[in-house]
Parts: C-alpha cells; sequence; structure tokens
C-alpha cells in the first residue's frame, strides 16, 4: 500500500522550517512533530531573535508538542528535525519518551551519537533522509556567513 505520508514527506515539512530560519539569518534547521500523520508543531531555530542559547528547532518543537497535547509525554509522537539533534536536545527528547526521532543530515562534531548521549530506550531512530537537501542548505548559511565576517 502506498502511504502518502512517509519519512520523506514529513522531512520535506521540516525542510520548508530550516529555510524559514535561514531566510531570518538563523543557522538552517527546522523540526516539526506529527502523530498520526497529522503535524502538531512546527518550528526552526530561534537562537538569535530569542538572544536563547537553549532555543533550538528540536526544544521549540517539544514544547509546542506538548502544549498543543496538554502533556508533557511525547510517546506516541514523531519528531522530523534537519539536523542531528545536539547533546541538549537529545536531553529533553529523552525525557519526553517520543517514540520516533528522523533526522536528515548527521552532526560529526557536536551530534547526539558523538557526544555520547543516550535517548530513550523506546525512542527508534531514523537517519539520512533527505540528508544531501539539509547539509547544503547548512553548507551555503555557513559559507554566506564566513563571507560577510
Amino acid at each position: 500500500m502506498i502511504r502518502p505520508f512517509d519519512d520523506t514527506y514529513f522531512m520535506r515539512k521540516a525542510l520548508q522550517e530550516a529555510k524559514v530560519a535561514y531566510e531570518k539569518g538563523e543557522i538552517p534547521v527546522g523540526a516539526i512533530i506529527v502523530v498520526e500523520d497529522r503535524i502538531i508543531a512546527r518550528t526552526h531555530n530561534l537562537t538569535e531573535l530569542l538572544n536563547d542559547v537553549t532555543a533550538h528547532a528540536e526544544m521549540q518543537a517539544i514544547t509546542s508538542a506538548a502544549n498543543f497535547l496538554g502533556g508533557k509525554y511525547l510517546n506516541k509522537c514523531t519528531l522530523y528535525v534537519t539536523l542531528e539533534p545536539c547533546q541538549m536536545c537529545a536531553g529533553a527528547l529523552y525525557w519526553s519518551q517520543i517514540s520516533k526521532i528522523v533526522y536528515a543530515a548527521s552532526d560529526a562534531e557536536r551530534g547526539y551519537k558523538t557526544l555520547g548521549t543516550k535517548l530513550h530506550p523506546k525512542t527508534k531512530v531514523v537517519s539520512g533522509i533527505l540528508a544531501e537537501e539539509a547539509s547544503e542548505l547548512l553548507r551555503r548559511f555557513f559559507i554566506e556567513k564566513r563571507n560577510l565576517n
């Protein structure tokens, strides 16, 4: 059976959020949270706008989804994010008990795997969905930032 709402479909939605961040001068990371094929949170990095180092896309999405659901646990939800979560975000995702994390590009320097951060034992992880598109957006952003400075 063809499933119209698969991981690629939802990652494209997260990439749309990353592009919004890019246009705002934020590091272009986008995130959405889905429950039963319905997007309940849609956001992107806001660290510059909010002057807050914790305002990563994942953190914003966790808060938004918890508010939508009326509870702190996201154990029937899937996070789609364009970059591998960092240690801080992975810790928050652990406590949220999110069921599944799908990320596009890996972060070999600051990603949760490199730093040895654990996720909740029941959380499933899928990586590499639209990784090239997400990586290219990040590369372009940092090249432009270097050329401006």
